[in-house]
């Protein structure tokens, strides 16, 4: 199983995923129209206080994110680390290294959606890096399947 592949696809009934005190679920995917060959995809991404993901990339996908309540501080490469409010958005060219992604409060949540731009047969949007985070996202994987042969 791949690093990224229990991130739900665009077209998942799954319930959202947890991930070290984040939650996301898929927002919406639509192939362009004037891009053969390209779709848009948004993920809803919700942390707790103080939560954080790991150090991750996109590969070779253009993202863009907006703050929809809190702040989310946030770190691409060896570049400033930035803090983003409510309203507040940003961007990541393809093949940065995303740092620090997490909530800039301890005691609120945050909220944000990130849509990216990716070719439409993707596979994966998120490439953790650490071994700890593979593992953790295939429990997931394996614990969301049981859960909904469950249900």
């Amino acid at each position: 199983m791949s690093a990224a592949s229990a991130l739900p696809s665009p077209e998942s009934t799954t319930p959202p995923q947890i991930l070290l005190g984040h939650k996301f679920a898929p927002a919406y995917s639509y192939p362009s129209p004037n891009v053969p060959g390209k779709s848009l995809v948004a993920l809803v991404v919700d942390y707790e206080p103080g939560a954080k993901t790991p150090p991750h990339r996109h590969g070779s996908t253009f993202v863009v994110a907006y703050v929809l309540s809190g702040a989310v501080r946030s770190q691409v490469n060896d570049e400033e680390v930035k803090v983003y409010h409510a309203g507040e958005s940003w961007s990541e060219a393809p093949g940065v290294y995303h740092n620090v992604s997490e909530n800039a409060s301890a005691t609120e949540p945050a909220k944000f959606i990130a849509t990216f731009l990716v070719d439409s047969d993707y596979k994966e949007l998120v490439t953790f890096d650490c071994e700890a985070c593979k593992i953790a996202k295939d429990v997931l994987s394996v614990e969301g399947k049981k859960n909904q042969l469950e249900g």
